[in-house]
């Protein structure tokens, strides 16, 4: 099943994100298969990073969860919210 992961930073958090990018994006890698898509949620100005958005294949919710309890950026207390929903893709239609 697929789920999305919404995560929102905590104010003033960007050399937070920075430091602990190197290490997410391991992390996020190691998943590949798993991954729709992913990346940064942005600020208005189209450019600074706020938060990620994930849309990622697990079997379950509680898999889901462990996978957002163990990225590193959750591990350093970057995300000042994280929201985990089912999600069912209907666009673009297969085509057959």
């Amino acid at each position: 099943m697929l789920f999305v992961i919404t995560c929102l930073d905590k104010p003033e958090s960007s050399a937070l994100r920075a430091a602990t990018r190197p290490a997410h994006l391991d992390y996020i890698r190691a998943q590949a298969g798993r991954i729709a898509i992913a990346g940064p949620l942005l600020a208005n100005d189209g450019v600074t990073p706020v938060g990620s958005e994930l849309v990622l294949e697990f079997p379950d919710r509680a898999a889901a969860e462990r996978f957002a309890a163990a990225d590193p950026y959750a591990k350093a207390g970057l995300f000042e919210t994280v929201t985990i929903r089912g999600f069912r893709k209907v666009f673009p239609e297969r085509q057959s």
